[in-house]
Formats: C-alpha cells, structure tokens, sequence
C-alpha cells in the first residue's frame, strides 16, 4: 500500500469492552469504513510493530466522530501497541489454510480429545503465525449485525471456560483463514514453548475500574512507554503506586496487566519468600531483585501484601523488621536513582504501613479499588461468562443486582459454581470409565438461571464474612398494617438508593438514620428487612451483645469496623436491634459507665462524623426509646422517629390475611369478624392466633386437617393482646415529649426523659 494511504489510515487504539473481547474483532470508524470499501466482517490487518489480522465490524453507537479503533488485549499484544498509540489499518486477502497448528498460550493448561472443536471455534476468522487468540465461547452478540458475522461470532466453544492459544505454524504463510479442509492441531505438550506473560491477564480481564485502569496507566504505562515526556517537562516520572481495598477486588491482577500491556518485565515479591533466617539475609534477596529489575529495564516489581514486609516499625519488636523496612525505604528512595522501574505494591490494610513509605517519591499515589458497583458487576460477570454456554433465561443484569457486595473473586466463584452446578445435572450421562466425553453431550451442556440460584445459596461475598449480612427474603406485601411506618421508609431509604439523582438535583442529602419505636411485636425488624429488600441493599443486622466487649477499647472497634465494612459494600442498610441497650443515655448510671458513653461516642461519630455515609442507612429498634442517649435522636442522625403501633382493623385484617395464605380453612371462616375482635393484637398476637388455630385443627383430625371458625373462638379464648391500654396511653405521652423535645434547643440540658413503661 502507498506511504500516502498508510498516512490516511492512521487511527489510535482504544480499548474494547470485555464483553466484546476475544472474539477478534476491531470496531473502526464509519469514514474508514467507507474509505477503505469495508463492510462488517470483512477482514483487515492491523499494522503495528507486527501486523495482525481482525474482522471489521462498525463503531458503536457512543463513538461516532471519533477517529479510533477498538481492540482487545490479546489483539493489541498481537500488533505490539498499547492503548493510545496509532495504527495503521488496510483491507486484506485472506487464504485458506491448509493447515494450522495451535498451542495453548497459558501456563498448567492441559488439552486432551481431537480438534475439531477447535476447527469449529475458529473457522473463518483470520489468523496468522504467532498471534494469540482466545476461544470466546457462546457470546450473544448485537441483534444489529448481519446474519452472518453473528454465526461467526456465536461460534460454540469447546469448555466452559475461556482459553488462550497461540497460532505456532499456518500453511501457507500470511493471512489465512480456516475453512472446511482445513488441518487443525494441537502442538504437542513436549515441543511447547514456555508460556507468554502477555496472553495471561490483560485490561480486557479487569471488570469495573475503568477509572482506576486510566489513573494507573498515567502513573506506570506513561512512564515506561515513553520517557522523554517526562525528560522534556523536566520532572521525574513517578516512582511507585500504592494499591488497597477490600480482598478480592482484582489488586494483583491489575499489576499483571499493567506490565504485560506496557511490555514490561515483571517481578513479584511476596513477604514470606523474601524474609529469611540469616542476619541481613532479606535485605540482600530485597536488594538482588531490585538490581535485577534494573538490568531489565523497563520494569514492574510488584510487592504483594505489602503491610507484612513493612509494617510500622514502631510497633513491631523484631530488629530484622525494621531493617528490612529501612532497606526498602532506601531502595526506593536511595542515593541511586531509579530509571524506567516502577514499584506497584498492594494491600487490604494500608494503615498497618510505615508512615516513612507513605510519601511523594516512594508511593507517589495511592488508588483505591473498592467493591465494584453494578455496572462493575456486570462487566465482570461478562469476562468470566466468555467461555460459558449460557442458556436463554441467564439474565446478567439481575444476576448483577442481586449481588450486593461481591467483588471480582466472588463473582468467580459465584461462576465456578453455577458451572459445577450444571456439571452435575449431566453426571448421570459420563461413564468415569472412558477417556473422553462424549461430543454431543458437552454440546447439550449448558448454564441456566436455576443454576446460579443455588450457586448463590454458597457463595458469600467476601468483605463482609466477618459481619452478619444478608439479603432478606421479606418483601412489602409480607406486612400488613403498617402502611404509614412503610411509607415513611420508602420514602426515605429506598428512594435515595434507587434515585440518588434526585437528591441531588434539589441539592439535599438523604436520611442518614430511622428509628423504629414501639410496643414488641408490631413488625419494626420485619420493616427494617422488608427495607433493605425493597431498596435491593445489603443487610446487617447487630445485637448489642455481639458489639459490647469487657476489653477495653474493643467495643468502639467492633463498631468502627462494622461501619467501614458497610461502607465497603454499600448501598447497605445497617439494623441495630434492641438499640436502648447499646447506646442508654449518658450520665444516666445505666449499665458500665465508661463502656456505654464509649459506646454511644463511637457511634455519633460513626453516623455523623468527619467521614460520610454514603449510601449507608442505619435504621434502629426499640421498645424503650426514652431510654436512648438523646444526642442520637437529632436531624443527621436519626433523622425520623417512627412510631409502630398496634395495627387497625383493615390492618389486622391484612395480617390475618397472609398469615392464612395456604393454611387450609372452611367456609365459615370470617377473617374480617376475627380482626375486629382482635382489639390491640400486634403482629406478633395475630401470627400466634393463626399457630394456635392450625394446633386445634390438627388435634382434631390429623389426617386431613381444615381450620374452622370454632378452630379460631378456641384460640382467641388461649390467647390475649400483648398491648395493654395503659402501654398505648405511656408510648402516646412518649410520642409527645419526642416532638416537643425535637423544639428545643439540642444537647443534655433541658432533654427530658420520661418514666420508663412500667410492665404489663
């Protein structure tokens, strides 16, 4: 092609979303398109430091007018370019092959049977010696592309997982494609080559951090793949990265492809491998890789779980510590300079460092990389289902909103084992005897919804095993009588969860905090549940007992850690029930003076202190709230006070409504009579009533039992209100004192508290 084409043909790389990657695509701009008389699928090479073949298919939607080329990572190491650099783009000719030979790109990889599902992933796409593809497995791809391109693209895999392979001969040489009398083969295990870095973890594998991919890449791509920028500026470019977050959220993985997507060589330090026995012996291993890292230069050394080999050195008894420490202080910011070498060091702990490391010229930046929100989830759910044979009814995006508080590991194993699930219903077609499956039952096996249903029984997410959370199975339409306590919490927690644009485009902040007060038994743990399930949050629910310690100091802690963790994996509702316990008024002589007021302190703090709760809801309980500390009863942090009593007549009605829903009962069964003369019933007494009329049923007729209205006089003449008429008048004077207090002026003088409740 002329140097004058070559010139109009440049574009800059881009990246391509994962859901897209692997399948050797290239997304080119419509004018390119039309200039070099494409159509979608038709093939192109793609001229880098080494040219390798795509199949062009249009830009997407978002990026008209941009002059720009999407490639995946397996592609983009196949041209030798990153992300930003420029290519050059011309129409090819493709061959057929008369024989291609693969072997597998990764390493403890292990192929066994015959080709030909390999024949079947690749047939017709463009392939040439030394480049890496992947089988992309059963993708759905967009309704929009013709007939066509989508068989092509849809072509079936042959393992539920993602495999990378590297192209090793193609006969004849160039471009070819793979057709019907195509050879295709194996390489066989002794003659393979050692496995390539690049083919291992590229951005394409990383699901939501999009932002924390570019902040990164500024910090080390830049500065490796182009050093003059620096030297031109007259700066020295950044000398190392500081990861943290949760576990699980894909720190390791991120280092990996930053030095494979920078070309650069990679070392892995972990703690236990560097420390040794001998006097000065770490320091001599810590500073060999250093060295050896500059002779390969450009280069990434990765310090994984950094806070074990350089924790605080004030609080760390060993010499051998603070001598290893000091020796990584040096190394990084030590007499000799350091050229094109970047240190990339992650933790979960990042505040158990040496404060010495935590500075411009050693750790330049700090990125956190949290728990990924539901468009992360569902980018990562797409990398991992690549390779899955997903059936019909699989939808991504409610599997994305169903899993709160999962990070990138989960969501793997949440995919592993709705795999394993489907392997399972197939094991009574495997004999264990023969070597191989047979074809047409890996081709009828397949992932469905009820598969990830009881994948998701088993797995947890992982930030917050530590703390009881959980996804209630209570909806709205399992409480009755409670519609204006219901409505109150709609409104201000489910609302800002769902919309939080609204909030802020009329410039106000949500509820940080709900209290729930009332008589036991009216439904205020059911409200908190029905909540969190209504808002689709997570849910911690606490006890006081599980948060009060006789240590010293270790209460605050359990409730500092509760909140970072519900922060972690918000949006997340936060249940403290029984609050009167946990946080009595101060000065008040209830309880252990000093544990309490410690207690009560930790929590203002937590709920309205310099850090903000963003998408975190706490909501309390109490049947005692003139007990409560009432600093906690302002605007900011329990902004709503509401109060849950007894149930009306249509609300008892209600009640006995859903708690007779599937319970066999006669015809004379009149359940509106019943809630009129259940007067001063909670919940709670109305649940009771319904057990105790199916208990008289059955004593009856055991066989074929059927409740009766005489079932349910009986019952009501065993049972009684748990609502006396004197509790109703003391929580309507408690009802008053709040409002009149919420008048005055804020702070311990002047905040009466009333006589607490005398006990039925």
């Amino acid at each position: 092609m002329a140097e004058v084409d070559a010139k109009l043909n440049k574009v800059q790389v881009a990246s391509l979303p994962p859901a897209d990657s692997g399948r050797g695509i290239a997304r080119l701009p419509d004018g390119l398109m039309r200039e070099l008389g494409l159509k979608d699928g038709d093939p192109i090479e793609i001229r880098g430091k080494r040219v390798t073949p795509a199949v062009a298919v249009s830009a997407y939607d978002d990026d008209k007018g941009l002059d720009i080329i999407r490639i995946d990572g397996l592609q983009r190491s196949n041209a030798g370019v990153g992300t930003g650099d420029f290519v050059n783009v011309a129409r090819t000719s493709v061959k057929p092959a008369t024989r291609v030979v693969f072997a597998p790109a990764q390493a403890n990889v292990r192929l066994q049977g015959s080709a030909e599902a390999l024949h079947r992933s690749f047939a017709h796409r463009p392939l040439t010696k030394g480049d890496f593809v992947a089988t992309a497995g059963h993708q759905r791809v967009n309704a929009d592309m013709p007939e066509q391109l989508r068989r092509l693209l849809n072509a079936p895999a042959f393992a539920l997982q993602e495999i990378r392979l590297k192209v090793v001969d193609t006969v004849p040489a160039g471009i070819v494609q793979i057709d019907a009398n195509t050879e295709v083969s194996l390489q066989p295990a002794g003659e393979r080559e050692p496995s390539d870095g690049r083919a291992s973890v590229t951005y394409d594998d990383l699901g939501g951090m999009t932002d924390t991919i570019d902040a990164l890449r500024e910090m080390v791509e830049l500065p490796l793949r182009h050093p003059e920028l620096f030297q031109r500026l007259g700066v020295d470019p950044p000398k190392g990265v500081l990861l943290h977050g949760p576990p699980g959220t894909g720190k390791t993985m991120l280092a990996r492809a930053v030095a494979n997507e920078s070309d650069a060589k990679f070392f892995h330090i972990a703690g236990p491998e560097i420390m040794g026995s001998a006097y000065g012996e770490s320091e001599k291993k810590l500073r060999g890789l250093f060295e050896d890292a500059a002779k390969s230069a450009p280069s990434i050394i990765f310090i994984d779980e950094i806070d074990s080999i350089a924790p605080k050195r004030d609080r760390v008894q060993g010499e051998a510590e603070k001598r290893l420490v000091a020796q990584l202080l040096t190394l990084m910011d030590g007499l000799e300079p350091r050229q094109n070498t970047v240190v990339i060091a992650a933790t979960n702990r990042p505040d158990s460092i040496d404060d010495a490391l935590r500075r411009p010229g050693r750790f330049d930046r700090e990125i956190v990389i949290g728990v990924p929100d539901m468009t992360g989830r569902r980018e990562i759910f797409g990398i991992h289902m690549r390779g899955m044979p997903l059936a019909d009814d699989v939808d991504i995006e409610r599997l994305a909103k169903r899993t709160y508080g999962f990070v990138g590991a989960d969501i793997a194993a949440l995919t592993r084992e709705a795999a394993l699930e489907a392997v399972r219903r197939i094991m009574p077609q495997i004999n264990l005897e023969e070597d191989t499956i047979p074809p047409e039952v890996l081709d009828n096996l397949s992932v469905t919804t009820e598969d990830f249903a009881e994948a998701l029984k088993r797995v947890q997410p992982s930030a917050m095993r530590e703390v009881m959370v959980q996804m209630p199975d209570v909806e709205w339409d399992d409480i009755g009588g409670l519609d204006t306590a219901r409505d109150k919490l709609r409104e201000g927690i489910e609302l800002p969860l769902t919309h939080p644009d609204a909030f802020r485009r009329l410039g106000i902040r949500p509820a940080k905090g709900f209290l729930l007060y009332g008589p036991p038994g009216t439904g205020k743990t059911l409200l908190a549940k029905a909540t969190a399930r209504g808002s689709q949050a997570n849910f911690i629910a606490t006890k006081s007992s599980d948060l009060l310690s006789k240590w010293y100091g270790e209460s605050e802690q359990q409730i500092a850690r509760l909140f970072a963790r519900a922060r972690q994996v918000a949006p997340t509702v936060i249940f403290f029930d029984e609050l009167d316990s946990l946080v009595p008024a101060r000065g008040g002589g209830l309880g252990e003076p000093q544990v309490t007021e410690r207690v009560v302190n930790t929590i203002l703090a937590e709920m309205d202190g310099l850090e903000e709760l963003n998408n975190v809801v706490v909501i309390g309980a109490t049947n005692r709230p003139n007990l409560i500390d009432p600093a906690l009863l302002r605007p900011g942090r329990f902004d709503e006070l509401i109060y849950v009593g007894p149930p009306d007549v249509a609300g008892r009605r209600r009640i006995l409504a859903i708690h007779t829903d599937g319970m066999p009962l006669s015809k004379d069964v009149d359940l509106e009579n019943l809630a009129r003369r259940a007067e001063r019933f909670t919940g709670a007494d109305l649940e009771d009533l319904t057990r105790r009329a199916g208990l008289i049923a059955l004593r009856r007729n055991d066989k074929e039992p059927v409740v009766t209205m005489a079932d349910f006089e009986a019952a009501l003449r065993e049972t009684r209100a748990s609502v006396t008429e004197e509790m109703i008048e003391q929580y309507a004077k408690i009802q008053d004192t709040l409002k009149a207090d919420a008048v005055k002026p804020r702070g311990g003088i002047g905040f009466h508290i009333p006589d607490t409740p005398e006990k039925d």
